[in-house]
């Protein structure tokens, strides 16, 4: 899977083929008072006794009330819904605006690069944390957001300062794309398989060990600019990343589909939405970085 929020997660994770020898996840497991499967006898002690540890049976007014009370809804199951994870998505979403747009207008020029460092460092630190945790943490979420709404406030100013209009077009740009990644997997023309994501995996861990060698020639002086990703050159491997990004985004909702499916806590919304801001803010990079390619060059 290409997210580690949605690949490292036994909810969103795809299921996996276990044996069911004793100790080994996956089988059918049985439990107290439970019905054996079909053809299979039963067990000493499976089936509970009748009244025994306090049980009493029901009189006819009980049945009728229960039979008649309204079905559970996922709200009273705690269970994850589309709902939940478009609220949450929808709520990190509106503060990392707010944090981006509040570092744009109020931060002082000459602590503008101080604020993307820290912004840079302490969202990727906080981003690890979170991607790695079996359970989601609100407000290590939440402090993931604003640090990187720092970061996209003071990075979005420094392109926009020598690229007038960069920021407008990449925020299209991202949201285009999602808007057609969301097309394409609803509509089923893209569907999730295991060689579908084997391939993303593989292409991303290219993609990675690039951006890494050009990031050393960077700073090493070797290359100026955008090093690797100047010219031409630049602009493919910036559409490779977008349509990469984009993928990940077909695969995210894949597996926040076999979530809601699956039963998955309520909880498990936060990961989602975490999972999903991600992979929008690496998208939004992205355009930004093809956009100021292609002004650079004029």
């Amino acid at each position: 899977m290409s997210n580690p929020v949605f690949s490292r997660s036994d909810v969103f994770g795809e299921p996996r083929r276990t044996g069911n020898a004793g100790g080994r996840r996956g089988g059918t497991a049985t439990y107290p008072n439970q019905s054996p499967a079909y053809g299979t006898p039963p067990q000493p002690g499976q089936y509970g006794q009748y009244g025994a540890a306090g049980q009493q049976a029901m009189d006819a007014s009980q049945l009728d009330a229960m039979y008649e009370s309204p079905s559970a809804t996922t709200a009273d199951t705690k269970r994850l819904t589309y709902d939940d994870v478009i609220i949450k998505t929808g709520g990190l979403l509106a503060l990392l605006v707010v944090v981006a747009a509040a570092t744009w207008t109020m931060v002082p020029r000459p602590m503008l690069t101080t604020v993307m460092i820290v912004g840079a460092i302490g969202g990727l630190i906080l981003g690890l944390v979170n991607a790695f945790k079996r359970n989601p943490s609100p407000a290590l979420i939440v402090l993931y957001t604003v640090f990187q709404g720092a970061f996209l406030g003071a990075i979005s100013l420094a392109y926009n300062t020598l690229f007038e209009g960069a920021v407008t077009q990449a925020v299209i740009g991202t949201v285009s794309v999602f808007a057609v990644s969301l097309f394409l997997f609803k509509s089923g023309k893209v569907r999730v398989t295991p060689k579908f994501t084997r391939w993303l995996m593989f292409a991303l861990i290219g993609y990675a060990l690039f951006s890494l060698i050009n990031f050393v020639l960077m700073i090493t002086g070797v290359l100026d600019g955008f090093g690797l990703r100047s010219g031409p050159i630049g602009v493919i491997v910036g559409l490779i990343a977008v349509g990469l990004a984009a993928a990940s985004l077909i695969v995210d909702f894949d597996s926040i589909k076999r979530g809601v499916e699956g039963g998955a806590p309520a909880k498990m919304a936060w990961s989602a939405a975490f999972g999903l801001l991600v992979t929008l803010i690496w998208l939004y990079l992205e355009i930004l970085r093809i956009v100021a390619i292609f002004q650079s060059s004029d």
